[in-house]
C-alpha cells in the first residue's frame, strides 16, 4: 500500500512502556499523530543518542502509541535500551509503504526473528475484516523468535521453525511454507526479516505460484529518500531500477526484488 512523505509527521514521542520479548526490547511510545497513520509495514526514524536517527518498524500503533522492537547490537539501541518511562524522543514517521490491507483469501505471515513484528500489527489489522492470518516465525533458536508465546491469540495459527530445533520445527522457514499453504488455502504471503530469508521466501512463492509480499531490512541513513543508501533492484517494464526502500519500500513485491 502506498503512502508519502505527506503522510509523515515530525514529533516529540514520550517513553510509555519499556519491556523486553524474548532477547529483544520493545520501546512504546506516546505519539498519537504517528499513530492514527500507520499502515503495517511502515517504519519510523527515532532519536538514538547520535547524529542519525535510526529506522525502526513499527510493532503496534494504537490510537495515541506506536512500538517499536529492536535487537541490542550497537551503540545507538544501547542508548535505546536504556531510555526510561517519561523520557521524550524525537520521531518522524510513520515512513515508506506498508503491506496491502486488502486480500482474497488467507494471508501466510513470515517472519524472521524480531523482523515478524510488523506481521503482528497487520494480523490485527486484517483479521477483523474477515481475512485469516496464520503465520511462520522462525529463528536462530528459541529465545530469537519473535513474540511466540502471544503468536497463538494474533494469528488464526502458527508454525515455528528453529536452526537449532529448540522450538518447533528444525529448519527454516521455507521448509514448512508450503505445508501451511496447503493447509491454510493461503493465496498471499506477507514476509518481513532477514534479507536472504526474504529472497527464499520469495523464490519459494515464485515456485507455489503465491503472491508475495515483502518488507525489506536495508540500511536507512535519512529515512526520506535523499541519500540512497537503502536502494533495492525491482524489475519493471522488463529491466531493473534502483528504488529506495525508505520511500517506493521498504514494502516490495517479492516476486519483483532482484536478489543477490
Amino acid at each position: 500500500m502506498s503512502a508519502t512523505l505527506a503522510d509523515a509527521v515530525e514529533t516529540t514521542g514520550r517513553v510509555v512502556g519499556v519491556e523486553r520479548i524474548g532477547e529483544y526490547q520493545i520501546l512504546t511510545l506516546r505519539a498519537p499523530d504517528v499513530a492514527r497513520r500507520t499502515i503495517p509495514g511502515q517504519f519510523a526514524m527515532i532519536e538514538a543518542g547520535c547524529l542519525l536517527r535510526r529506522p525502526f518498524s513499527i510493532f503496534r500503533a494504537t490510537a495515541d502509541q506506536v512500538s517499536v522492537a529492536f535487537d541490542v547490537i550497537g551503540d545507538g539501541t544501547r542508548w535505546l535500551s536504556e531510555r526510561a518511562l517519561g523520557d521524550d524522543l524525537a520521531l518522524a514517521g510513520p515512513l515508506g509503504t506498508g503491506f496491502a490491507l486488502e486480500s482474497n483469501g488467507p494471508t501466510v505471515a513470515v517472519g524472521g526473528g524480531y523482523g515478524a513484528a510488523p506481521l503482528f500489527m497487520l494480523a490485527e489489522r486484517l483479521r477483523p475484516t474477515g481475512h485469516a492470518v496464520h503465520a511462520v516465525l522462525g529463528a536462530a533458536r528459541a529465545a530469537r523468535v519473535f513474540g511466540h508465546d502471544e503468536a497463538s491469540r494474533v494469528f488464526d495459527s502458527v508454525a515455528i521453525t528453529t536452526e537449532d530445533g529448540s522450538l518447533g520445527t528444525k529448519g527454516l522457514v521455507t521448509d514448512v511454507l508450503a505445508d501451511v499453504v496447503a493447509r491454510t488455502g493461503a493465496r498471499r504471503v506477507a514476509a518481513c526479516g532477514p534479507m536472504p530469508m526474504l529472497e527464499a521466501v520469495s523464490n519459494r512463492c515464485r515456485e507455489l505460484k503465491l503472491a508475495c509480499e515483502v518488507a525489506v531490512e536495508e540500511f536507512m541513513a535519512c529515512g526520506l529518500g535523499i541519500c540512497w543508501t537503502c536502494v533495492v533492484p525491482v524489475a519493471g517494464n522488463g529491466e531493473a531500477r534502483y528504488l529506495r526502500s525508505c520511500t517506493e519500500g521498504p514494502v516490495f513485491d517479492g516476486g519483483a526484488v532482484a536478489w543477490g
